[in-house]
């Protein structure tokens, strides 16, 4: 049965949106963390997840395409902790003055 919500490429979405979560959370549990490292250890789980689930057998295949919205999911993640951390110390700057 097909839910209103499964339109085609609702995969990719929800690929973006958990590894955005994900790549968001990473960063501001380790905010020392250098940005290529972080790419490094969220581009392997992001691999190593769509293996994983080829070689599981359950329904679900390896997507080239599925890395490609993990990866811009993390980065994007990656990118609003930054933006936030950074507005944040404008406005506290701001009101020191």
């Amino acid at each position: 049965m097909e839910h209103w919500f499964l339109f085609p490429g609702f995969d990719k979405v929800a690929h973006f949106s958990v590894f955005a979560t994900l790549g968001f959370l990473t960063i501001a549990a380790f905010p020392k963390l250098k940005c290529f490292t972080f790419f490094q250890i969220l581009m392997s789980f992001a691999v190593l997840t769509e293996i994983l689930q080829d070689e599981m057998h359950m329904g679900r295949a390896m997507e080239f395409l599925d890395v490609v919205a993990d990866t811009l999911g993390f980065l994007a993640g990656y990118a609003l902790y930054r933006l936030l951390l950074n507005a944040i110390g404008r406005r506290r700057k701001i009101k020191g003055k």
